[in-house]
């Protein structure tokens, strides 16, 4: 199963390390990783994308609250929240197919960054579905370049 975890760190060094060291010595391939400084420039907040039975990422979630420098942890699986990625894909595009492109750019509310003669550089924020979905209708056009960062996650607002 897919868990989206949000550990909310002491700005120092080595937690990083510390914390992905004891996901991957567990045998867990981090799906995806971002890191940031929160509202509090004290303190960053790391979200984690892992896949593993429920009952083991339990235990590795309890360790991660265990790691001297950790304030919070947040298994976000079974929880109301919002996930976004952010990826920017240079495709090409030759002159006849540029409105194509452009066209699907505008469905998915995508941004057109930067445009040479040959292609255009697209900016979209999103889910992973949603990402992916653009890629595969992007592809057939070439696909030249593509970066992603790791998602990044909050609880919903209380109702």
């Amino acid at each position: 199963m897919r868990h989206v975890i949000s550990v909310l760190v002491e700005n120092k060094v080595g937690i990083l390390a510390r914390i992905t060291g004891l996901i991957s010595g567990r045998g867990f391939n981090i799906d995806s990783l971002a890191v940031g400084e929160t509202e509090n420039p004290a303190f960053s907040r790391i979200t984690i994308v892992v896949r593993g039975d429920d009952a083991i990422i339990e235990q590795v979630r309890k360790q991660i609250g265990k790691v001297i420098d950790v304030v919070k942890v947040i298994d976000f699986t079974n929880k109301e929240f919002i996930e976004r990625d952010l990826m920017l894909l240079k495709v090409h595009t030759s002159s006849g197919k540029r409105g194509e492109v452009i066209e699907i750019v505008d469905v998915f509310r995508g941004k057109i960054v930067d445009v040479g003669q040959k292609d255009i550089t697209i900016e979209i924020a999103g889910t992973e579905d949603k990402l992916e979905a653009m890629v595969r209708l992007l592809r057939p056009y070439g696909i030249k370049e593509l970066i992603r960062t790791g998602s990044i996650a909050i609880g919903r607002g209380t109702k």
